[in-house]
């Protein structure tokens, strides 16, 4: 009954002990995905920030600008891309909508984002945009891989459409997180006109007055490196009006703030990402590591009732009949 008791537990042992490792790098990539369906809303605001006023080409100072970012997962594009690529992707509809202190609309701009679910590497098909104009994307934007590493990454800049290195700068603590720091500087570069603005305007009438737009930021992200979400994100984000045919005339501050995400925002963010944290840490630690844990015991336990079996059925000398004749010899 022992020895029998003895290779179950041997079998669940070596289950166990292959398992630990299957769940760790087959399960884990397969499994931990960006569901099609997300939705997401952050605020951020930008204190003692300067705006052009359009009606007298001025720049003002205001108490507050905000900035509303919505991510929208658009569920029938993602079939449909899906399909079309033999991937499991997401495609995100976003908005970055620029409000003024009175909330009137300062800029808005639309972009369609399209990913692997698993990897977050960019899938590029129809449709992928930024206001309207199709771009191709590389590395990353918004949300970095899971078990995101202590290196560069290439992030899409969207003011830009392009895409260049952002920079770990090491791991802080962030409201009891521990969090790597990432920093990407976009130098002044000419940019494309917002497609809709403020009082009607537009980027033709813009350029017939002359002038063309300049941006360069300071991108600061604070990443978990567990599902490879900011849980917080700032910019230092200028624009510039510059005169096209008199490049020595002082140019136009479009907008310059220092763009932080509202307190409610973060703290949703960081409770959206604690508890996405722990389904991915269950996959990648808790269960690998309680499975080896008990193999080890079943195979300890298992080799101890095979050895108390062998005892058993071995007698000692004590238990050896008496008168036994002795074996003859030659």
């Amino acid at each position: 009954m022992r020895r029998k008791s003895s290779l179950v537990l041997l079998a669940l042992a070596v289950f166990l002990t292959a398992l630990a490792p299957l769940l760790r790098w087959y399960a884990f990539p397969r499994l931990a995905r960006i569901p099609q369906d997300e939705y997401q809303t952050a605020v951020l605001e930008a204190d003692d920030a300067t705006l052009l006023d359009y009606t007298t080409l001025k720049p003002r100072r205001h108490v507050k600008v905000s900035i509303v970012q919505t991510l929208k997962g658009n569920v029938e594009e993602a079939r449909k891309v899906g399909k079309e690529t033999g991937r499991d992707v997401v495609v995100w509809d976003c908005l970055s909508y620029v409000a003024g202190p009175e909330g009137g609309m300062v800029s808005q701009i639309p972009e369609r984002y399209i990913f692997d679910a698993h990897t977050q590497e960019p899938v590029h098909a129809d449709g992928e945009h930024v206001d309207g104009d199709p771009v191709r994307r590389r590395g990353v934007e918004f949300k970095f891989p899971f078990l995101t590493e202590k290196r560069d990454y290439y992030y899409f800049d969207a003011q830009t459409r392009t895409s260049a290195p952002i920079h770990y700068r090491g791991t802080v603590r962030f409201r009891g997180l521990d969090v790597y720091y990432f920093e990407q500087t976009i130098p002044w570069t000419k940019v494309a006109l917002p497609k809709k603005m403020p009082l009607g305007a537009t980027p033709e009438t813009v350029r017939q007055v002359g002038l063309e737009r300049w941006y360069s930021t300071v991108r600061m992200f604070w990443v978990d490196p567990v599902t490879g979400a900011p849980v917080n994100g700032e910019e230092k984000h200028k624009e510039e009006m510059r005169w096209v045919e008199e490049p020595g005339k002082k140019p136009l501050v479009a907008f310059d703030g220092h763009v932080r995400m509202r307190e409610d925002s973060i703290d949703h963010t960081m409770a959206l990402v604690k508890s996405n944290r722990i389904l991915v840490l269950i996959l990648i630690s808790y269960l690998p590591w309680t499975c080896a844990g008990l193999g080890a015991a079943l195979l300890a336990l298992s080799l101890v009732l095979e050895a108390r079996a062998r005892r058993a059925e071995d007698p000692g000398p004590a238990d050896r009949p008496t008168g036994a004749p002795e074996p003859a010899t030659a």
